[in-house]
């Protein structure tokens, strides 16, 4: 089956001489068929079969379903110095040129593998197979299986083979699984290849998912470390039975700082709190409490503090809000572990949030103001906020309102004190701005009195039903009215500026 010339991952390989042209962007998240791309046609996106010329690191290279007419043509065309262009079947060429034909999956048999390496061909595939019935489903899976392998690790075809396990029979799905079997690490490592080990923990029965990942054992490490992997040891957490992923919890004693703070375990060990059961965390769980103070200063680390006071037991609440309690002001201030202290003032219980407010109201032995601390400082500033939005003791509240507004003028000229005076933190404003009955009262009778006028008032109120009242109030209404002005009077003349005037007084 021919193959373009001017794909990097096939250069690499010693598939084809490798070329100047640029990598292909990164490809869309798992599940979502790939967009197509401007220009279509032959001078548009490449198309390509992958299992005829391709080598993966670990993966066998199947018979290609082409013919030897076709295969030496290819050949041909590759060794051919100025082979740029790409070699597609006449019916993929019609498929990408043809805009009005209707095709469906039986137009396209014999086709198959090269229509899942080629972007709109593996778009049309996908959108067949949500729809599909089970002969023409057997038909796409009869042509997938040889090269599922290839297809699994490819950019487009790996989309195909996602969209078999989403809507193909479960004997389907327990087949190409069982393709799967003994290339499970190399898959998971690899960009394409690790969505369809995770499309493959989503959809096959509970024995399989234990003998896939299985395959991971004595590489859990490596692949919590890697781009791809941490993804597959992560749905193998949410997916897979604990019983089944107890050499993955093994694998993580006296390794919980280490991994908390790489930028893909601080991931893996959030899915472990959150899905497995007690009994397989708690020494995990006994271990994160000997790092804390480390772990809430740290990049990733903090992520995984946060994760425990959202959705972790009280009692590793209380043991994280101890440590934080006493440090609150220094810990407030820096960029990482202020995420936590604001964590902290949300999910403690009402005495340890009275506790941590405390500690900022109360004044130094330095004779500083940690409160004025918080409101001038640009990580800090937003703990005080969490601070007016959840405290729940009313006499804390007005306490902690009347420092606020004590310092208001000391921190309008800072950037970051301007938060707190911005009108989106409406709680702050209700209680900086309260009137009492009395205050209200009197201002309520100054505005009547400087910006209504006696005849703006009476507009305002409905008439009398009683005719003498009216009346009176017609008589009054003439009384006040200027005179008209006579229509023997030139603009200008004195009498229509005097006019004038007494009608705009």
């Amino acid at each position: 089956m021919p193959y373009y010339a001017n794909n990097p991952a096939a250069a690499a390989a010693g598939n084809v001489p490798p070329t100047t042209a640029a990598p292909p962007p990164p490809p869309p998240p798992p599940g979502v068929i790939p967009p197509p791309v401007q220009g279509g046609g032959s001078g548009g996106t490449t198309s390509h079969v992958p299992p005829a010329l391709r080598t993966r690191a670990g993966i066998p290279v199947h018979e290609p379903l082409v013919n030897p007419t076709a295969a030496a043509a290819a050949a041909a065309a590759l060794a051919s110095p100025d082979a740029a262009h790409i070699i597609r079947s006449p019916l993929l060429e019609e498929f990408r040129s043809n805009k009005n034909k209707k095709y469906e999956l039986k137009d396209i048999v014999d086709h198959v593998v090269e229509f899942s390496g080629d972007q709109h061909g593996s778009r049309f595939i996908q959108q067949k197979l949500e729809t599909a019935n089970s002969d023409d489903k057997q038909l796409v899976f009869d042509e997938i299986l040889p090269n599922c392998l290839q297809l699994m690790t490819d950019v487009f075809g790996n989309y195909v083979i996602q969209k078999l396990f989403e809507h193909g029979s479960q004997a389907q799905k327990t087949v190409l699984a069982k393709q799967m079997e003994g290339h499970i690490l190399s898959l998971s490592l690899q960009m394409y290849g690790c969505r369809v080990v995770q499309k493959a923990l989503e959809h096959v029965l509970t024995d399989q998912q234990a003998t896939m990942i299985r395959e991971l054992d004595g590489s859990v490490l490596k692949c919590v470390k890697d781009q791809n992997g941490n993804h597959v040891v992560q749905k193998a957490i949410e997916r897979v039975p604990s019983q089944h992923i107890q050499f993955i919890i093994d694998t993580f004693h006296g390794q919980v700082y280490h991994l908390a703070t790489h930028p893909y375990g601080c991931r893996v060990i959030q899915r472990m709190f959150e899905h497995c059961p007690e009994e397989q965390t708690e020494r995990l769980l006994e271990e994160l409490h000997r790092c804390t103070s480390q772990l809430v200063q740290d990049q990733y680390g903090n992520y995984v503090v946060q994760h425990i006071l959202e959705h972790g037991k009280d009692e590793d609440k209380q043991l994280i809000i101890g440590k934080i309690r006493g440090h609150v002001l220094q810990l407030s201030k820096h960029k990482f572990a202020s995420n936590v202290v604001e964590k902290c003032v949300a999910y403690g219980n009402v005495d340890d949030r009275r506790a941590l407010i405390e500690e900022v109201l109360q004044t130094r032995p330095d004779g500083s103001y940690p409160l004025l601390t918080l409101m001038k400082d640009q990580y800090a500033n937003y703990v005080l906020q969490k601070m007016l939005d959840v405290v729940d003791d009313g006499e804390q509240r007005d306490l902690l309102v009347s420092k606020i507004r004590m310092y208001l003028h000391s921190v309008r000229k800072y950037t970051y004190g301007k938060h707190l005076t911005q009108s989106k933190y409406p709680f702050y404003h209700s209680y900086c701005r309260r009137l009492s009955l009395l205050e209200f009262l009197m201002y309520l009778l100054m505005f009547t009195v400087l910006f209504f006028t006696k005849t703006e008032v009476e507009k305002l109120l409905p008439l009398s039903n009683d005719p003498a009242a009216a009346t009176i109030q017609q008589q009054e209404g003439q009384a006040t009215s200027p005179s008209p002005v006579p229509s023997s009077v030139e603009p200008g003349s004195p009498l229509v500026s005097a006019v004038d005037d007494n009608g705009d007084r």
